[in-house]
């Protein structure tokens, strides 16, 4: 029975393997029929649409002088223009940005400063209550508080809406204002252009369902409406909206071409929550809306992959099953059809689908691509972080699952685009504990099922590094609080 059960868990990631290298195929054929960029001028696009322009807010104060300027700099007729700073904060961000928006105003910006009394629904109860106050807006421009917006994002959007009346939503791709900071940056820098090389262009290019990443991309205000707007009731809503709105018919696209450059966390901690909250809203949005996906008139293959998409985070708790079961197996002898040995060659999957997210997105950044490829020395690293996160990804699913979600909890950051910086951390019993468990049982499989024992191992040390980085980074945090008292 336990073989069986392993078998089960070792077979559910084998899927996710198989689906990313679908992904990876579907990628690499749709960079073969590109389509020329549009652009939108004064003639294609007269009268002007209303753009309405949010950034929501939440205790950014590193960073809140930056996109405020960026976005007073869009170039955009200022009379069809609204730009809001959505601000829930509780610190001192909230008079700093109410005072930069009256001194971007008076030089002529059409900028406004939004604030709440309380934060019901978080980010998307600010987006909605922004909303309700721009009736006027067709279009919904999206930033959080860590990106730069470039000036022409707005009118290179809009051409890509001008091509396709059906559209609800073009999604751009992130950039990394700090991605060579230091090897967490490096590592995440690996991960975000592999899911905007692959993941986004595949499922956009070939009309699988997509989603809004948060920040960085334009709503038509008429797909938000009819998706029944945004809600607060998970901690994913941008994944929550991009489904409604898919479900009700509408189209998605991603635009590689146009970017916006972003801080990534340079604190494995701080990265731990942000990939928590991702986790623990993905499935909230699963048990949301998977019986409507199922439901609805979109195509088996469609829906099939749609459920692997929202499921994206399942891998991690699959992971800590076969953990689980990988004890006794080892001591009741080892039996199973189906062994981690015979599915290695996935585990190929993801370093292929990392190098052709440098290989694709060097020319757009100016460099060759072998020197993109030179990240890769920092690949092993993010696998092991990554593994490292399976237990904090279990613990989301359960809390998702028993409909107890956390609050929604900001990602740290810096402002400076390069300084370290660490966040406290809670305890790390679970991961301790697997790291132990994991390592006891590779000594045994060594013994009685020496093909189990290599991932045993994998595990125990992905597990060890967690632990052993978030302590030495509370530590760090601790001497930095204290040498700032004194």
């Amino acid at each position: 029975m336990i073989g069986w059960l392993y078998t089960l868990t070792v077979l559910g990631i084998a899927v996710f393997g198989l689906h990313m290298a679908l992904l990876l195929l579907l990628a690499w054929l749709a960079r073969r029929r590109r389509p020329v960029p549009a652009r939108v001028d004064g003639t294609s696009c007269a009268p002007w649409p209303r753009v309405l322009v949010q950034i929501p807010l939440y205790n950014e104060r590193t960073v809140v002088e930056r996109v405020i300027a960026a976005a007073a700099a869009l170039d955009y007729p200022r009379e069809r223009l609204l730009i809001q700073i959505l601000d829930d904060s509780t610190d001192e961000t909230g008079p700093l940005a109410r005072a930069l928006t009256s001194r971007w105003a008076a030089a002529g910006a059409p900028i406004a400063y939004v604030h709440r009394r309380d934060r019901s629904g978080f980010k998307a109860g600010a987006l909605a209550a922004g909303l309700a106050l721009a009736r006027e807006a067709e279009y919904v421009a999206i930033f959080d508080a860590d990106f730069v917006p470039p000036p022409d994002i707005l009118k290179r959007w809009l051409a890509a809406f001008m091509e396709q009346p059906q559209l609800g939503l073009v999604q751009g791709r992130w950039e990394h204002l700090n991605g060579a900071a230091n090897w967490v940056a490096q590592a995440q820098t690996l991960m975000f252009d592999s899911y905007f090389a692959v993941d986004q262009v595949a499922r956009s290019a070939s009309g699988l369902l997509m989603n809004f990443n948060g920040s960085a991309g334009m709503w038509r205000r008429a797909c938000i409406d009819d998706a029944g707007g945004w809600q607060g009731d998970t901690l994913a809503e941008d994944l929550d909206l991009s489904y409604r709105a898919q479900i009700n018919g509408w189209r998605l696209a991603y635009r590689a071409e146009i970017s916006a450059p972003a801080e990534l966390p340079t604190s494995l901690m701080a990265f731990r929550q942000q990939q928590f909250r991702w986790a623990q809203g993905s499935f909230q949005v699963f048990r949301k809306l998977g019986a409507p996906l199922l439901r609805a008139r979109l195509g088996w293959p469609r829906k099939v992959l749609g459920v692997l998409h929202i499921l994206g985070y399942l891998p991690h708790v699959l992971l800590v099953l076969s953990l689980g079961l990988s004890l006794p197996l080892a001591a009741l002898g080892g039996f199973a059809p189906v062994h981690w040995g015979a599915l290695s060659w996935l585990a190929v999957v993801p370093f292929v689908v990392a190098a052709w997210g440098q290989w694709a997105l060097a020319p757009a950044r100016g460099e060759t691509r072998w020197r993109a490829l030179g990240r890769m020395w920092v690949f092993p690293f993010l696998t092991l972080t990554f593994l490292g996160l399976a237990w904090s990804t279990t613990v989301a699913f359960i809390g998702a699952l028993a409909g107890r979600g956390r609050a929604f909890e900001r990602t740290p950051k810096r402002g400076d685009g390069t300084a370290a910086y660490s966040v406290r951390t809670d305890r790390f019993l679970g991961e301790f504990a697997l790291a132990i468990y994991a390592a006891f049982a590779g000594w045994l499989a060594l013994q009685r099922v020496p093909e189990l024992a290599p991932v045993l191992f994998l595990y125990a040390t992905s597990f060890g590094l967690t632990v052993v980085l978030g302590l030495l980074e509370q530590r760090g945090t601790g001497r930095q609080s204290r040498a700032e008292s004194a």
